[in-house]
């Protein structure tokens, strides 16, 4: 019995070891590709940065792309399933009736949380997910993969928040909010210096208080057909 108990926390200890060190690897990997992208990274910098020999990274991932599929979809699926059960219980609490501005907040303000509490491995992950999704080559695909499900049933709320709003203009006004949401979370320091320091990229809480509404207004201006051309 005493020999059973000793094999059983002994695997425990690898397993919980072999947790621990793919936890480092994921770390470092995401914070390399999130400064250099998948082809500016090599296996052998993320051994570096975690400390170890290269041939640890390849004994748990196959190769590079492998690694980076696994730092993006550890982070996709937490974002993606805490916006979906926010946007569910908004849902529920607005008793069928939906504003563009409250399916907004629950979408944006949820997500935006992540990266004003959960440190700089969100901030990381930020930066990594907007290059992706500025990557039509591959980067479509994942951000499909991961994202579509959340993002339609947000479509949804909005289609029933703007009852004749044309289909075109509430994808159309999701893209320019995927796009602000985008360039937020790149955190380039471009608004840094435009307005002297006034406004800071990685000011997340002020992008917070800001977007949902800014982006609520756009929404019922173009379906109320206040477009305008040239």
């Amino acid at each position: 019995m005493s020999g059973q108990k000793t094999v059983r926390r002994k695997a425990s200890t690898k397993a919980e070891q072999r947790a621990e060190m793919i936890e480092q690897i994921l770390d470092a990997a995401e914070l390399l590709f999130s400064k250099h992208g998948l082809y500016g990274v090599t296996l052998k910098d993320v051994a570096k940065e975690v400390g170890v020999h290269h041939t640890l990274i390849n004994y748990y991932f196959d190769d590079k792309k492998a690694l980076f599929d696994q730092v993006f979809a550890r982070r996709a699926v937490v974002t993606s399933e805490r916006r979906m059960r926010m946007l569910t219980e908004y849902e529920n609490a607005c008793a069928g009736k939906p504003t563009v501005e409250g399916a907004l907040r629950a979408f944006l303000d949820t997500d935006l949380d992540l990266y004003i509490e959960g440190g700089e491995g969100w901030k990381n992950y930020g930066a990594l997910a907007s290059q992706v999704a500025n990557t039509p080559e591959w980067g479509a695909a994942m951000m499909d993969e991961h994202f579509d499900p959340v993002v339609l049933r947000l479509i949804d709320l909005l289609k029933r928040a703007l009852p004749g709003c044309a289909d075109e203009d509430i994808f159309w006004g999701y893209h320019f909010v995927s796009g602000a949401l985008m360039l937020t979370l790149a955190r380039t320091g471009r608004v840094d210096k435009l307005s002297g320091g006034i406004c800071r990229s990685d000011d997340y809480a002020a992008v917070k208080e800001r977007m949902s509404t800014f982006m609520a207004a756009g929404f019922l201006s173009i379906c109320a057909g206040e477009r305008r051309t040239s």
